[in-house]
Formats: C-alpha cells, sequence, structure tokens
C-alpha cells in the first residue's frame, strides 16, 4: 500500500511539478531609459528651489515640449508645500535645440 502511495505522489509531483502556479518566479528585466526631458526636469527642480527656497516640492509633472525650428520649450508643473500653504508652479525652459544652452526659464504660479 505504501509503495502505491509513494508512486501516486510522485506521479502527482511529476505532473504538477510545472503547473504555473507552483513553479518558479520568472523575473524580466527590462533596460530603464530616462525620458529626453529628465535633463529639463532636473533643471526645472533646481530652479524652482533656488526661487521659492522655503518650499518643498511634493509632486513634478512634465506637461510636455514646443518645438521650435531654433529654440524649444520643455513645460512643467511642480506641486510646492510651505508650512502655511500649498500651491502649484510651471515652469517653462526655453533651450537652444543645438548647443542645449537655455535662453529662458519663466515661472508661473497657480492654486490648481
Amino acid at each position: 500500500m505504501k509503495i502505491i502511495l509513494s508512486i501516486q505522489l510522485l506521479f502527482g509531483l511529476f505532473l504538477f511539478g510545472d503547473f504555473p502556479i507552483l513553479g518558479t518566479n520568472h523575473v524580466i528585466h527590462a533596460e530603464h531609459q530616462a525620458p529626453p526631458y529628465a535633463k529639463w526636469g532636473q533643471v526645472a527642480m533646481k530652479k524652482t528651489k533656488e526661487k521659492y527656497p522655503q518650499a518643498n516640492i511634493i509632486d513634478y509633472l512634465h506637461i510636455g515640449r514646443e518645438k521650435g525650428a531654433k529654440f524649444s520649450t520643455e513645460k512643467f508643473k511642480l506641486w510646492l508645500k510651505t508650512d502655511s500653504k500649498e500651491f502649484g508652479v510651471f515652469v517653462d525652459i526655453t533651450f537652444d535645440n543645438k548647443t542645449e544652452q537655455i535662453k529662458d526659464i519663466k515661472y508661473r504660479e497657480t492654486t490648481r
């Protein structure tokens, strides 16, 4: 009797050993590339922190890029918090397409 149970147990293990739920986890590693606006996002956060040193940046949103023939503008919205209030700041960074030198940075506060 023990032999029959052992055979059934072994057969069950072989049969269900490769069952997806019981199988090992397969991990797929994808390469992580920084988005093209990442450089400008770091600039936006750094310059905003310089302009509003009393505030902490608590959220960050890339709005998009306006591409021109000679200059392009990366647009971001940062959400800041001080001890007494929370507010948003739209940051527009205009730069030369060839040299990537910053031409202008504009800030516009918002309550939303």
